[in-house]
């Protein structure tokens, strides 16, 4: 028996018996958790289009549709939140089982859900960066394909024109973000390189100046010597002329 039938034939046991909807009931084991697991999804279905067909039993605070890492196709089953966990009950009890596109999708609870793979990887790798668990977390780092933003909602009536208008708007916005940054990189570079042309002067008079020390040190001890010498010679010709009188050295 499939889970699908073992859901449907357990809700009507339950509702035989009178336990349902008390803590006797299965669901009592998954009150603490608000998430579920949808399975069996076409794999032509959206986030939104999830959204929109669970949205019936409750509030959605966050979706994590599985999707393939090299196409970005569905892999054909979410995770979903809701704000209360109690419709999860609701979305466990009344989609499973119901057809979407000719596929029975089945729905159950989630006792503990686990991040997406590559939030799961950085948490082992242990990144210093806090990481995002609330609205949006599974799309972290992901490459979008429009600039729908979960944060910001979506206006569902704006035309498909406006829409589009936006989205160019949004692109123009962040083409103009990179632009900014790209100059600030290079001012930021030109900057360093003035600094370290500068430095390079500096220790070039430097040395230059020690060069120009050194070289005047010298020409003191050279005159120095030649003073000496100087002093010698005069010395040894009065000697001379004190023992041979006045002739010429």
């Amino acid at each position: 028996m499939n889970v699908i039938a073992e859901i449907v034939r357990i809700n009507e046991l339950e509702l035989q018996n009178g336990s349902a909807n008390t803590s006797a009931s299965w669901h009592a084991k998954y009150a603490d958790s608000a998430w579920v697991y949808i399975g069996n999804l076409p794999i032509a279905l959206t986030e939104g289009d999830v959204i929109c067909i669970m949205s019936q039993f409750g509030e959605i605070e966050d979706i994590n549709l599985v999707r393939n890492d090299d196409c970005g196709k569905s892999k054909g089953f979410a995770f979903l939140k809701y704000e209360d966990a109690r419709s999860c009950v609701l979305a466990v009890d009344n989609v499973s089982g119901s057809k979407v596109l000719g596929r029975s999708i089945r729905v159950d609870h989630v006792e503990q859900y686990r991040l997406p793979k590559h939030l799961q990887e950085k948490e082992e790798e242990g990144n210093t960066a806090p990481i995002m668990t609330g609205a949006g977390h599974a799309y972290v780092d992901k490459e979008l394909g429009s600039s729908f933003n979960i944060h910001k909602g979506q206006d569902l009536f704006m035309s498909p024109r406006e829409v589009m208008q936006r989205e160019e708007m949004d692109r123009a916005k962040e083409g103009k973000l990179e632009r900014k940054a790209e100059r600030d990189k290079k001012r930021r570079e030109n900057e360093e390189r003035r600094e370290r042309k500068e430095e390079r002067k500096r220790k070039h008079r430097s040395k230059k100046t020690k060069r120009d020390d050194s070289k005047i040190s010298d020409s003191d001890n050279n005159s120095d010597e030649d003073q000496s010498s100087s002093h010698r010679q005069d010395k040894k010709r009065r000697k001379h002329r004190k023992k041979y009188g006045a002739t010429s050295f």
